[in-house]
């Protein structure tokens, strides 16, 4: 089997297109070399990847026929990826910054709703005069020059 539809095949990638532009960027080799889309797979090679900043390696146990379940994944191949690595990768999530950093920009739809939230009121709901919410008593200055 063709190492590009093996990769979708086994779940790695998601599309088979996806995994023939890895492989085309060099992020995929057998053994120490890299490889073309093209290059067959055998039972007992060991396909080292880069994905999401970290190398896995793992090894052909079976080759599967087409696309196969998630968990009939673990019969076709062994994840032989050092545990370093799935280490970075846990300590990389944990230092990124999902969320903005206070006080950079303006308040987003959920940011309102959770202030509205611990606030325990809706700012607008509380003003039923609206004359008095803008401020405006009725008198006007232009008005009283004449």
């Amino acid at each position: 089997m063709r190492i590009d539809k093996f990769l979708w095949s086994i779940r790695f990638y998601k599309t088979r297109s996806i995994a023939t532009e890895e492989i085309k960027k060099n992020r995929v080799s057998i053994g120490e070399s890299t490889v073309k889309s093209s290059k067959e797979v055998k039972e007992g090679d060991v396909i080292k990847i880069r994905k999401n900043q970290i190398d896995y390696k793992i090894k052909v146990i079976q080759i599967p026929k087409s696309r196969i379940g998630a968990k009939l994944v673990p019969l076709h191949i062994k994840d032989v990826t050092d545990k370093e690595q799935y280490e970075l990768l846990k300590m990389r999530k944990m230092s990124q910054d999902y969320y903005r950093i206070k006080g950079e920009g303006r308040p987003t739809k959920k940011d309102r709703r959770d202030m509205d939230d611990y606030v325990g009121n809706d700012v607008a709901g509380d003003f039923t005069d609206w004359d008095d919410f803008f401020g405006e008593t009725g008198d006007d200055p232009e008005e009283k020059e004449d």
